[in-house]
């Protein structure tokens, strides 16, 4: 079954809002089977509106909609829907109890257009709203199911959680199950080049590339009806990768970071690192604290900025920086050296130990920042498996 949403409100348009929903109900569709091919986002405008959801009906199994559904006059998602499909709008008794209920516990008046919120579609199934005044709905045209949802993440979300997936759940056999295997090392386009003939010939499970900082992820994503079945299709793909890309791959757990990875084999081996940073500035270390079990390895941390902080705190002779600059293989591991003999850890960090990586570093300040932390996050890697 393929899906669509469409996010109604000017104020997205306009940027005043981000839209979490649409990346919250892509990742419920993708637990669902459902697989999501446009997302659209439309402003108050009943024409535009009337347009978008009559090709999205046309096009895809499900149309969910969210915002639009609250009491003024620019409030007008159910009333577009109803128009585009050729439905009336009709009162429903207990949402329009819910809403009175609402006020009452607090005290409130109730608005006159406030009633509006009790209008469904005709036939629609209602979603009643815990959390608000707008009762979602679940209407069903010529075999396209048409989900409204409200806008406010804290109604949506619940609404969806608790009524809709039960409900897709039913309605599609199948789900989306996936893992992560995440690459440094190497780029995006060489990656994607080792793996093309598998993309090429890929059916299910599929692999979806993503480029992070210094890093690609390969998401490998299987369709079946049970979980142990989505797996036996995912396993031979990872072995594969394996084999292609090597140490290369630091992890194919999804909430595992690089520096998760360094600071578990710092543990598992029983190591201390100590960290003499320049240009990265404390970065290397912070993403290193930010870990479980960092407390365990970590002994030591410098910033050594500028070129008198190297020679005080490490010792870098200050001939050996005239010489070959600070921005140089010879300094950061006169660096390392410098901090091994002043801390005795087993892993120093200036780049790291007595290894060195050269590398050349292209964008702006933060992002060269973030790839040098990346990148020396990997050699203490490399140099401790």
């Amino acid at each position: 079954m393929t899906a669509e949403f469409i996010s109604v409100g000017t104020e997205l348009l306009l940027g005043n809002i981000v839209n979490t929903n649409a990346q919250y109900l892509s990742q419920k569709c993708a637990e669902l089977g459902l697989s999501v091919y446009y997302q659209v986002t439309v402003g108050d405008n009943e024409k535009r509106l009337e347009a978008t959801i009559k090709h999205a009906i046309n096009r895809s199994d499900v149309v969910i909609l969210t915002g639009g559904l609250g009491p003024t006059e620019d409030d007008l998602t159910k009333e577009t829907v109803a128009k585009a499909i050729g439905r009336k709008l009709e009162t429903n008794e207990e949402s329009l109890e819910l809403i009175k209920s609402y006020f009452a516990k607090r005290k409130a008046t109730i608005a006159a257009n406030n009633y509006k919120q009790a209008e469904v579609i005709e036939g629609a199934i209602v979603l009643q709203n815990g959390n608000g005044t707008a009762p979602g709905q679940i209407v069903e045209d010529e075999g396209t199911l048409i989900i409204l949802l409200p806008g406010p993440p804290n109604e949506m979300k619940p609404m969806f959680e608790e009524q809709v997936f039960p409900y897709l759940r039913k309605k599609n056999k199948y789900s989306l199950y996936s893992k992560m295997v995440k690459i440094t090392g190497i780029g995006e386009s060489s990656v994607e080049m080792a793996i093309k003939d598998l993309i090429d010939k890929q059916t299910n499970p599929t692999i979806a590339p993503y480029a992070k900082a210094s890093e690609v992820n390969l998401r490998i994503t299987a369709s079946a009806k049970s979980e142990s079945v989505a797996e036996a299709l995912i396993a031979p793909i990872i072995e594969e990768l394996r084999i292609r890309f090597g140490n290369k791959i630091f992890t194919t757990q999804e909430d595992e970071t690089l520096a998760m990875v360094v600071v578990k084999l710092l543990n598992q081996k029983g190591l201390k690192v100590s960290t003499a940073e320049s240009i990265t500035g404390g970065l290397i270390v912070t993403k290193l604290t930010d870990c479980p079990g960092a407390s365990n390895v970590i002994e030591k941390a410098y910033i050594t900025y500028s070129d008198q902080a190297k020679e005080d705190e490490l010792l870098v002779p200050s001939k050996l920086i005239e010489k070959y600059g600070v921005v140089s293989a010879e300094t950061a591991e006169a660096m390392a050296r410098g901090l091994y003999n002043k801390t005795g850890s087993d892993v120093t960090l200036g780049i790291t130990g007595v290894y060195t990586r050269n590398i050349v570093l292209p964008g702006n300040r933060a992002k060269v920042r973030e790839d040098a932390a990346i990148n020396a996050l990997d050699l203490i890697r490399i140099s401790i498996q």
